[in-house]
């Protein structure tokens, strides 16, 4: 088996990197062009907040789907083979985007694109861990995230520069074959080749469901993700309707929010990295930008938020306090043996963004529609259910910071 990488910076780390940059570019594009898009459709500002969480559910649904799939064939395959697969898929389905001409064609198009996304990190992080020794790998995966999440701060800038939402989709499809190029240097883990000599089950999604103690390790990995989705997807990605709510007039540009709120996630998943590395646990790291998600929650209802340049600061601050992203995938992989492995760090991270039409329909059907609760206070409700939920999962979610990857799952 190849040795691990002595330096934090490899080849395998750079590229994953990249390709998380990509990634997050075509995830968030649809958020940052979401109004102008849609309306050049035929949709009205009132059906605004409808439309735009249909299209975002297909996404989402894709990466759901998307993440069963590409994360069976990590194990099966090679983490490699998802790589080049999930890119070319997304690749092509953001040069469809561009030449979409109805809502529901759309929608289509981002569920396509939402199954090719879901390879990439789940992929990057697995082969990264792999890679790397066990007191490295949380500031290397860290920075996996930390630099691909900047991808959303490009994508702004982007659409800022040529206000051309179909030509921001044809520039992603371009990135990812570009990227394709990229991977072709790049070497296989050799955890995965060895285990690849041996006769054993591979990748078989159903194990995660049959034995009660990997069930409940895998449940708990999805739910301590779950801030970071509704903070993106609910606060941020609705920033401008909440300025309304919360203070009346604003120029809100909910683009310009998401483009902060990444930068600062960005910041966030380098940092948590080295204070994961500072406590010799990732728990306690986590359980301190929980904290500040509270805190910059709290601040987002309260009086504080009174005008565009306090909601952007919010959006910001909220968006550093969830950057707990890599963390929370890095521990998906760390929970499971290397015959299961990608299929936990591809599968896990997708079913948070896959809850993300779980979340609206709470937050807006239950809630605002059944309950007729106002935005504000629907938000509210919501966001306390899944802090609660996530800290219980937490609380019960093994520490892994020392664990040795070198084995597999019976």
């Amino acid at each position: 088996m190849q040795s691990k990488q002595s330096s934090v910076f490899s080849l395998a780390l750079i590229v994953a990197a990249l390709g998380y940059f990509v990634d997050i570019y075509d995830l968030l594009l649809f958020n940052i062009v979401r109004e102008p898009s849609i309306l050049s459709l035929g949709g009205t500002d009132k059906e605004m907040v409808a439309i735009s969480t249909h299209i975002i559910n297909w996404q989402m649904i894709g990466l759901l789907l998307g993440g069963v799939i590409w994360g069976i064939m990590g194990d099966k395959k090679g983490r490699l083979s998802v790589l080049f697969g999930s890119i070319l898929l997304y690749s092509i389905a953001n040069f469809l985007t561009a030449y979409v001409s109805t809502v529901d064609q759309y929608a289509w198009a981002r569920f396509t694109a939402g199954i090719g996304l879901a390879g990439e990190l789940g992929a990057g992080i697995t082969l990264v861990s792999e890679l790397m020794p066990k007191e490295k790998r949380g500031v290397g995966t860290s920075l996996v995230a930390g630099i691909g999440l900047f991808g959303a701060v490009f994508a702004y800038y982007t659409f800022q520069f040529s206000h051309d939402w179909r030509l921001c989709y044809k520039i992603g499809g371009g990135l990812g074959v570009v990227l394709l190029l990229l991977r072709i240097s790049v070497a296989e883990s050799g955890m995965f080749n060895q285990v690849k000599t041996q006769n054993m089950q591979r990748g078989n999604f159903l194990k995660f469901f049959t034995n009660a103690t990997r069930f409940r390790k895998y449940i708990l990995a999805i739910l301590i993700g779950l801030p970071t989705w509704f903070v993106i997807g609910v606060l941020v990605n609705l920033s401008n309707r909440f300025a309304t709510a919360l203070y009346g007039e604003n120029k809100i540009d909910s683009g310009k929010a998401i483009m902060f709120a990444y930068a600062a996630i960005a910041i966030g998943d380098i940092a948590i990295g080295f204070v994961s590395q500072y406590f010799k646990s990732r728990k306690k790291a986590l359980y301190l930008f929980y904290g500040l998600t509270i805190v910059m929650g709290i601040c987002f209802f309260s009086a504080l938020n009174n005008s565009d340049t306090s909601m952007y600061l919010i959006c910001t601050m909220l968006g550093f306090s969830t950057g707990f992203w890599a963390i929370f995938v890095t521990m998906g992989a760390e929970q499971f043996g290397t015959n299961l492995r990608a299929t936990a760090a591809t599968t896990i991270p997708n079913m948070v963004r896959g809850s993300l039409p779980l979340i609206n329909l709470l937050f807006k059907d239950f809630f605002i529609e059944s309950q007729k609760l106002s935005i504000v206070k629907s938000a509210i409700v919501t966001g306390t259910i899944v802090m609660i939920v996530t800290l219980i999962a937490a609380y019960f979610t093994e520490e892994t910071f020392h664990k040795d990857l070198n084995y597999v799952e019976e």
